[in-house]
């Protein structure tokens, strides 16, 4: 799938297209999948895992395949650089955090139930990533003014970025839930070279990316 001229200046060839099938990634990545009905909305969600070190089951691609749309980014691919507005306004680019490792976790919007519990989760073990040198940062398509007043009212220590249209969060090939009707939940965990070596996607559980990316830095 062809990136468009509007992204060029935001994405490079190094993203990944996947096929209409459903999610495919990296021969050296594998998925989890798992089925819950709990969160802001009830019904079945989606919960998936990537790492290199798990293996991957036929079982697990054919669930998969069913519920997920394509993707472009997969575990051992380049963050590709992408410069948005944070909450005060400013441009940041994400080629500054290079040289430690980058929690970037893409969420639906500020001021939901579950997305704030996600943001104070990330807050409450802020002092944990620091001690392992990684930076956490949010993004969602709501404004800067939005992000700085949820930044505001919740303490939160670290950067929100704003992708309004969510082209960003669309060129990643971030799942969307419910038949696109809800935006997804999708954490991608980079080490300090600008690899990604996680991929976390879980909707209705969103404490859990908190644990699940730490792990990953604590290996």
């Amino acid at each position: 799938m062809a990136v468009s001229s509007s992204l060029s200046a935001v994405l490079v060839p190094s993203l990944v297209a996947c096929s209409s099938a459903g999610l495919q990634f990296s021969s050296k990545s594998s998925v989890n999948v798992h089925s819950f009905a709990r969160g802001e909305i009830l019904g079945n969600g989606l919960n998936v895992s990537v790492a290199a070190a798990r293996p991957q089951s036929s079982a697990a691609s054919t669930r998969l395949s069913s519920v997920a749309p394509t993707c472009k980014l997969a575990v051992g691919d380049p963050l590709p650089p992408l410069s948005l507005k944070d909450q005060d306004g400013r441009e940041i680019k994400l080629s500054k955090f290079r040289g430690r490792p980058l929690i970037l976790y893409f969420y639906p919007a500020n001021e939901t139930p579950g997305c704030t519990k996600q943001a104070c989760s990330f807050r409450d073990s802020y002092e944990d990533y620091r001690k392992l040198g990684a930076t956490v940062v949010g993004v969602s398509g709501d404004s800067p003014e939005s992000h700085k007043a949820f930044k505001a009212k919740y303490n939160l220590p670290y950067t929100l970025l704003s992708d309004e249209g969510n082209k960003v969060r669309k060129a990643f090939g971030v799942p969307a839930d419910f038949f696109g009707a809800l935006a997804g939940r999708q954490t991608y965990v980079v080490n300090r070279q600008g690899i990604i070596t996680l991929i976390y996607n879980n909707q209705f559980q969103p404490e859990k990316h908190v644990p699940e990316t730490l792990k990953v830095l604590q290996a």
